[in-house]
């Protein structure tokens, strides 16, 4: 091959390159702004505002954008609500059902779904503080949603107990329904979790007792469930 050639060549991989290094810059960049703007949205909301007191504006304002970039992520307010909703549902999902697959005692994986999720609610409280605000109020699009991400919660926990062989004597849609009142208890839950004061480790316990207290007293009922009465 002459030198001619393979430098050609050599020129033309760098070109490619090249071209390709945009792309994915880009690609990066746009990504950065996504996450800037569901930030900016947390952010206005860490005062105490409800989601649907937010402007298009005021969140492009935060994030440091300019509007017209906010339609090239979302379509409108509510759009970006349901990415608030999906990302803290779609990672704590996946959380609780490690959880409930380790192999452990039913009253262990109580206490360690109890934990994790506690911890998930510390962690991202501003999240939390979001569905806490839209599911009792706001855009009927964001509660629905809220409502579809507790029934996958409802559904994927049925199954995991299903799947171990907890109260093999109900029926799947008995299951779904107790697995229901858990995910409400737990979204109830959330609330007191956000509200704990700092540095308050035996309120801490008690809440935490109390959390799994109340998910035990619906799972022994559950036990003694007899649909046809």
């Amino acid at each position: 091959m002459s030198a001619q050639t393979r430098g050609a060549r050599s020129a033309g991989r760098t070109s490619q390159d090249a071209a390709a290094t945009p792309s994915v810059t880009r690609s990066a960049r746009k990504q950065r702004t996504r996450e800037h703007l569901l930030d900016a949205a947390l952010a206005l909301m860490e005062s105490g505002r409800g989601f649907s007191s937010l402007s298009l504006r005021e969140v492009t304002r935060e994030a440091g954008v300019v509007p017209a970039a906010f339609y090239r992520h979302f379509s409108d307010m509510d759009e970006l609500g349901l990415a608030l909703v999906e990302a803290c549902g779609l990672t704590l999902r996946r959380l609780l059902r490690e959880a409930r697959r380790q192999g452990l005692p039913p009253t262990q994986v109580l206490r360690s779904s109890v934990v994790i999720y506690k911890d998930y609610v510390t962690d991202n409280h501003r999240y939390f503080r979001f569905a806490a605000s839209a599911r009792g109020g706001g855009s009927p699009r964001i509660r629905k949603a809220i409502r579809i991400e507790e029934s996958h919660f409802a559904n994927e926990m049925a199954q995991d107990l299903r799947d171990m062989d907890q109260m093999p004597e109900l029926s799947m849609d008995t299951l779904k329904m107790i697995c229901s009142l858990v995910v409400t208890t737990m979204m109830n839950a959330a609330t007191d979790i956000l509200d704990l004061p700092d540095d308050q480790a035996q309120a801490e316990k008690e809440l935490t007792e109390n959390f799994i207290s109340q998910l035990r007293l619906i799972f022994l009922g559950a036990r003694s469930w007899d649909p046809s009465k």
